[in-house]
């Protein structure tokens, strides 16, 4: 019997329907944390006295930069997924980008947007 060189239409569905909830929930998260660092949610130093703005001015700026880097990091992470379902669309989701070889399914669940394989992962390093 022929090695596999692509996933099956059902194969394929399975993997659709994984990436778009985890796209989905990834979506709210960045959303949370966006509206975190714009103060869409209200809570802000803003509404207190003078006094506890000064106290939490620097734990508020250290408190933004940081969920600014989880928002940059989640935005790359939204990203990845949307590339997987294009991918999908393509047939081509699931074949290693170096070794033309089908990632295993084991991995593509852990970590959907995959493009390498454990094998071609390694020899990068």
């Amino acid at each position: 019997m022929a090695e596999k060189t692509r996933y099956t239409d059902a194969e394929l569905d399975e993997f659709r329907t994984l990436i778009t909830e985890k796209l989905e929930k990834a979506q709210l998260e960045y959303e949370a944390l966006r509206n975190g660092i714009t103060n869409l949610d209200g809570n802000d130093v803003m509404d207190t006295s003078p006094t506890f703005k000064v106290l939490e001015e620097g734990a508020a700026t250290l408190s933004k930069e940081e969920s600014g880097r989880l928002a940059q990091r989640q935005m790359k992470f939204i990203q990845h997924l949307q590339s997987a379902l294009i991918r999908i669309e393509n047939k081509t989701y699931g074949i290693c980008r170096e070794t033309g070889k089908l990632i295993p399914k084991e991995r593509l669940r852990a970590v959907p947007h995959a493009t390498l394989s454990i094998e071609a992962k390694n020899d990068k390093k």
